[in-house]
């Protein structure tokens, strides 16, 4: 991802996840992992947080909208293969 989200109120990347509320993550990304998968959650300003769905005390990675569109469109390229390959 390009771009990752500016700090904002308080909202800073590599906080605890538990600070973004237990409300409204998803695991769009699960598998047959035994349940180890990101989870993700869409701010109210429209920014994207990520954290390790095992460790939902773990720290967040916030990133844009616009840097996460970025990520999804190169990965359906195919341009992050590389990573599981």
């Amino acid at each position: 991802m390009t771009r990752q989200a500016p700090t904002r109120h308080g909202v800073h990347n590599g906080m605890p996840a538990r600070e973004l509320g237990t409300e409204g993550w998803h695991k769009p990304w699960s598998g047959q992992n035994g349940g180890a998968c990101v989870e993700a959650k869409r701010l109210s300003d429209g920014c994207v947080a990520l954290r390790q769905s095992t460790d939902p005390e773990s720290p967040a990675l916030l990133y844009s909208m616009h840097g996460m569109t970025e990520f999804i469109e190169a990965a359906k390229s195919g341009d992050a293969d590389f990573l599981t390959s």
